[in-house]
């Protein structure tokens, strides 16, 4: 840790440093000049040297092409108007969309994905003077990142541990926008696009999935049935009395639903004192 600290303490140190380099017979002439021009128009030159950089803002100022000290602002802060230029750079969270990107995945299915990233400027003198453009810069780094990371991983995998890789590519981000300033503070997926082909056939497996699972609890309930049906035998048997209430109870189930006929189950062994005293 201690190694990564003073590796990265000179990064943010150049530009300071070339701040205090001299700037020569040349350049010194060129900005007395500019004071005696300013002392010569005063007040009217005040206003060309003061300006103005707000809350959320920093101004990073070139003296003859090199930065004069750190990131100014916000605030006001004095400017030469023959030697000195300034860009400004906006402190605040940016988001920006990343394309939907056609990726292969580990597994060989090809999917569109897209995102989201939110970034803001940590440095405003590295953001100017390590990188072109940073915010375009980072833009095309989300969207190799994106396809480098989910190239790595399975389509299940995708579709189920979207804040993993998004974390990913947040660290990945962030690690390598380090030297320009940037600090990446949030990567989000938006969405994964499946083939047409490929959501059917996953359809087709989910519904078949459910029948499976449908088959087996209706078998299981008939077993849980069956095994009722089974001890309620049983207890009927150990007691003909129970049969009776049995067939009372059905009676009083076929007459509250008001049939026109009614069978009436006679017992078994009332039928048999019938049939032995006939013969």
């Amino acid at each position: 840790m201690a190694d990564c600290e003073m590796g990265s303490v000179p990064k943010a140190l150049r530009h300071r440093d070339q701040s205090n380099a001299a700037l020569g017979v040349c350049g010194w002439i060129l900005v007395i000049i500019s004071y005696i021009l300013i002392l010569a128009t005063f007040p009217i030159s005040i206003w060309m040297c003061i300006k103005v950089v707000k809350e959320y803002e920093r101004a990073i100022i070139f003296r003859l092409g090199r930065i004069r000290g750190g990131a100014k602002g916000p605030g006001l802060f004095f400017a030469l108007p023959c030697t000195d230029s300034f860009i400004k750079v906006d402190m605040r969270t940016i988001s920006f969309d990343i394309p939907p990107q056609e990726i292969l995945t580990k597994d060989s299915v090809t999917v569109n994905v897209d995102g989201v990233v939110y970034y803001r400027v940590q440095d405003a003198v590295l953001a100017v003077a390590n990188v072109t453009n940073a915010g375009s810069a980072t833009r095309l780094l989300a969207q190799t990142t994106l396809r480098n990371v989910l190239g790595t991983k399975n389509l299940s995998q995708i579709l189920s541990d979207r804040e993993e890789i998004a974390h990913s590519m947040q660290v990945t981000l962030d690690d390598a926008t380090n030297d320009w300033g940037i600090k990446v503070e949030r990567v989000e997926i938006k969405d994964v696009k499946l083939p047409v082909q490929l959501q059917r056939a996953m359809a087709a497996e989910a519904e078949a999935a459910r029948e499976a699972r449908a088959k087996v609890i209706a078998a299981e309930g008939e077993m849980n049935a069956s095994r009722a049906l089974k001890e309620a035998s049983m207890v009927i048997t150990e007691s003909p009395a129970a049969l009776q209430l049995r067939y009372l109870q059905t009676l009083t189930t076929i007459a509250a639903e008001k049939n026109s006929t009614i069978i009436f189950p006679l017992p078994i062994d009332l039928l048999k004192g019938i049939i032995s005293a006939r013969g």
